[in-house]
């Protein structure tokens, strides 16, 4: 999933807004600190999640290639996400 930048802002404030109303957390510095630290950790996420997705569809291209005739009674969705469940998996990513 790819977001805007005003959108990772918005996402970053709703969620320490949200932490803040539950009172989970406490500031010890500037908020805008800790804005930027969530901020950060979604872009970052957000990052592992495209290089996971552009890893499946480079492992599904080279199976299809590899099955050469086979590849057309392959459900290219359902190997891809195949694919993306391993990588997560085996990358420790949530999706």
């Amino acid at each position: 999933m790819h977001l805007r930048e005003e959108q990772i802002q918005r996402l970053g404030e709703k969620i320490l807004n949200d932490l803040v109303v539950a009172e989970e957390v406490v500031f010890k510095g500037e908020r805008g600190a800790a804005l930027a630290a969530i901020k950060s950790a979604i872009s970052a996420d957000l990052q592992a999640e495209e290089a996971l997705e552009r890893d499946a569809e480079r492992i599904l291209q080279e199976n299809l290639v590899a099955l050469g005739r086979g590849a057309v009674e392959i459900d290219r969705h359902k190997m891809l996400r195949m694919i993306k469940e391993k990588l997560a998996k085996d990358r420790q990513i949530v999706l």
